[in-house]
C-alpha cells in the first residue's frame, strides 16, 4: 500500500478530513465493504404462543411440585407434561414430526382416549369432571354474619361452602355410597365431601348414570383436578388419581360452534355408506362439529372417521366402558342381558353435553341412522330462530321420530327421479336416498316416544336417550310441518305392506349437493376408486 500525500494545509478541519479519507481508504483497500441479503424468521416457527404459554405453566406446576411434594401437584404436573407433549407432537410444522409421517399415515390419530376410574371400595365408575357454574349454595363471609352459639358446629362448613364441581359417574343403583372430593385449587388441596344423584332412566339396568356434586371453598371459584374417594377410607390415603376439571370458565354469546351433534355409542359399525351420507347432510344443514363415542368399527369406518378429524369436522372419543362393565348391546335387559344400558349410552350422551357446553350454541343428540330436516327452510340455521320464535329460547325442540324401511326398495312416484348409484356399488352400507318410504305415523307408535332433540347445552342438567330428565317442561315437540327426524333403519312396525308405507322425497331435495360432497369424500379418503362410473 502506498503512502498518503503529505495534507494540504495545516488548518484542523481539514487535517481530519484528510485523517478520515485515509483510514477508509485503508479499509476499503483491507477489508471491503460486501453486502448479503438475510431474512429473519423463527429458528421454530412450530412454537406457538400457547406453546411458550403452556411451557411457563409447567414450570410453575414444577416449582410447586418441589416445594410441596403433594401427592396432587406431582399428578397435576405430570398431567400437564402429558398434555405439553402432546401439543408438541401435534403441532404440523414441528421438524420432528417428519420422521413419524410414514407412521400417521398407516395408523393416524383416531380418538381421544376417554380415561375411567373407579372409586375403590364401591362400585362407582368416574368418567369425566366439570366445573358447575349454574348451582350452589351462597357462602357468607365474617363480616357480613355472625352465628349464634348453637350455629357454631356447623358455621365453618357453612361459611365455605359456594361453587361446585360436578363428576359425571356410573353407579350401581342398590349401593348407598359416600363420597369424598379431594379438590386443588389454587396449588392448595381441599376435601368435601360429595353429594350423589342417580338418574331415573336407567331402564331397569343395575347400574345407571349418575352425578356426584362436589362444593368448593368459597374463596375458590374454579379447581383444577379432582379425586372422588369414598368417605369410609381416609381420603389422604385412598387418592391415587385425579381428573382434570373441565369447563374453567363459563362462556356466553359467542361460540366456537353453532351446531354440535353428538352420536353415542358406536359399537360394531361398519355402515360405511350410510355413515358418509349422514355426515354430509349435517355440514349441508349447518353443523359443524360431529362428536363420535366410539366402542367399536370396521377399518374402513375408522378410515373415513381418521379423514374427517383430519379436516376438523369430527372428534372421536374412545368410550371403553366394555372394560370396566358388562355392558348390553340392547335398550332393556330381556333383550341383552347386561350391567348397563346400550354400552353406557346415558353416560356419553352427558358427557357430550358438558363437554360442548361452552364450546356450542346448541347441541342435538341423536344416532347416525337419524337426520332432523326442516320443511320449510333448508338449513338449521334457518330453522333455530323459527323455533325460538314459536316455542321460545332456551328450549328443548323435540323431533318426531319417522321410520323409513332400509329393507325396502320402491320406486318413486313418476314425477320424482332417483340420482344415479352406481358409483356407490362397491361401498358398503345404506343408501338413504333410496329409501323414501316411511312408516305411518300415529299417538300409539314410537313416533311421539322415540323423539331426538336440539337443546342449548347451558340450560342441560341431566340428559336422556329421548330428551331431558333435568330440568323438566322445557321441551316442546316440533310441528311435523316444521321439521321431523328421518330415521332409515329396519322397520319399527312389524307387518307393514308396502303399499302401506308413505312417500316422503324431502331427502331429494338435497341430492344435487349430497352426491356431489359423498363423492368427494369417498374419493379424497381413498374409499372409492377415482376412475369410478357414474
Amino acid at each position: 500500500m502506498s503512502a498518503s500525500p503529505a495534507p494540504p494545509s495545516e488548518n484542523p478541519s481539514e487535517l481530519v478530513n484528510f485523517y478520515n479519507h485515509t483510514l477508509s481508504s485503508c479499509l476499503d483497500q483491507l477489508a471491503p465493504i460486501r453486502t448479503k441479503y438475510i431474512t429473519f424468521k423463527h429458528s421454530a416457527p412450530w412454537y406457538t404462543s400457547e406453546l411458550r404459554r403452556m411451557k411457563a405453566h409447567g414450570c410453575q406446576l414444577e416449582q410447586l411440585c418441589k416445594k410441596t411434594n403433594l401427592n396432587v401437584h406431582r399428578q397435576a404436573y405430570a398431567h400437564h407434561l402429558h398434555r405439553y407433549n402432546d401439543a408438541i407432537k401435534s403441532s404440523s410444522f414441528n421438524p420432528k414430526v417428519l420422521f413419524s409421517t410414514v407412521n400417521k399415515l398407516l395408523k393416524p390419530y383416531v380418538s381421544l382416549e376417554q380415561r375411567f376410574l373407579r372409586v375403590k371400595g364401591t362400585k362407582t365408575l368416574l368418567v369425566s369432571a366439570y366445573q358447575e357454574h349454574r348451582t350452589g349454595k351462597k357462602g357468607v363471609s365474617k363480616e357480613s354474619w355472625v352465628p349464634s352459639p348453637t350455629d357454631l358446629t356447623h358455621w365453618a362448613h357453612f361459611l365455605l361452602l359456594c361453587y361446585q364441581v360436578r363428576v359425571n359417574a356410573v353407579a350401581l343403583r342398590s349401593q348407598r355410597a359416600s363420597y369424598v372430593c379431594s379438590l386443588c385449587c389454587h396449588g392448595k388441596l381441599y376435601i368435601t365431601e360429595g353429594l350423589q344423584r342417580i338418574h331415573q332412566d336407567h331402564f331397569g339396568f343395575a347400574y345407571g348414570m349418575a352425578h356426584i356434586l362436589c362444593d368448593l371453598p368459597l374463596h375458590c371459584k374454579t379447581a383444577s383436578y379432582i379425586a372422588v374417594t369414598s368417605a369410609a377410607a381416609s381420603a389422604e390415603n385412598n387418592v391415587t388419581e385425579f381428573f382434570e376439571v373441565r369447563n374453567q370458565e363459563a362462556k356466553s354469546g359467542s361460540f366456537p360452534y353453532n351446531f354440535t351433534t353428538c352420536f353415542s355409542t358406536m359399537f360394531n359399525f361398519n355402515n360405511l355408506l350410510q355413515l358418509v351420507q349422514s355426515l354430509e347432510m349435517l355440514q349441508l344443514l349447518g353443523v359443524d362439529r360431529v362428536v363420535i363415542y366410539k366402542t367399536s368399527y370396521s377399518p374402513e369406518v375408522k378410515h373415513l372417521l381418521n379423514y374427517y378429524i383430519q379436516k376438523g369436522y369430527v372428534e372421536v372419543i374412545d368410550w371403553p366402558m366394555i372394560r370396566y362393565l358388562n355392558v348390553s348391546q340392547s335398550w332393556r335387559p330381556d333383550l341383552s342381558p347386561g350391567d348397563i344400558h346400550y354400552y353406557g349410552q346415558i353416560a356419553a350422551l352427558n358427557d357430550c353435553v358438558y363437554r360442548y357446553m361452552y364450546k356450542s350454541k346448541y347441541v342435538a343428540l341423536h344416532d347416525p341412522d337419524e337426520l332432523i330436516l326442516p320443511q320449510s327452510v333448508n338449513s338449521w340455521l334457518e330453522l333455530l330462530p323459527l323455533l325460538e320464535k314459536r316455542y321460545g329460547k332456551d328450549k328443548c325442540y323435540k323431533f318426531e321420530n319417522n321410520v323409513f324401511h332400509n329393507n325396502i326398495m320402491l320406486p318413486p312416484p313418476s314425477f320424482q327421479t332417483l340420482p344415479p348409484e352406481s358409483r356407490w356399488q362397491k361401498v358398503s352400507g345404506v343408501n338413504i336416498l333410496a329409501h323414501l318410504y316411511r312408516e305411518p305415523v300415529n299417538g300409539s307408535n314410537v313416533a311421539l316416544t322415540n323423539f331426538k332433540i336440539i337443546v342449548n347445552p347451558r340450560v342441560v342438567f341431566e340428559a336422556t336417550v329421548h330428551g331431558l330428565l333435568s330440568p323438566g317442561g322445557i321441551c316442546y315437540m316440533v310441528d311435523r310441518k316444521v321439521a321431523r327426524m328421518y330415521h332409515t333403519r329396519q322397520p319399527m312396525q312389524k307387518g307393514l305392506k308396502p303399499e302401506q308405507l308413505i312417500y316422503d322425497g324431502r331427502l331429494l331435495n338435497y341430492s344435487p349437493q349430497l352426491t356431489s360432497a359423498v363423492n368427494t369424500v369417498l374419493t379424497e379418503s381413498g374409499l372409492l376408486p377415482q376412475d369410478s362410473v357414474v
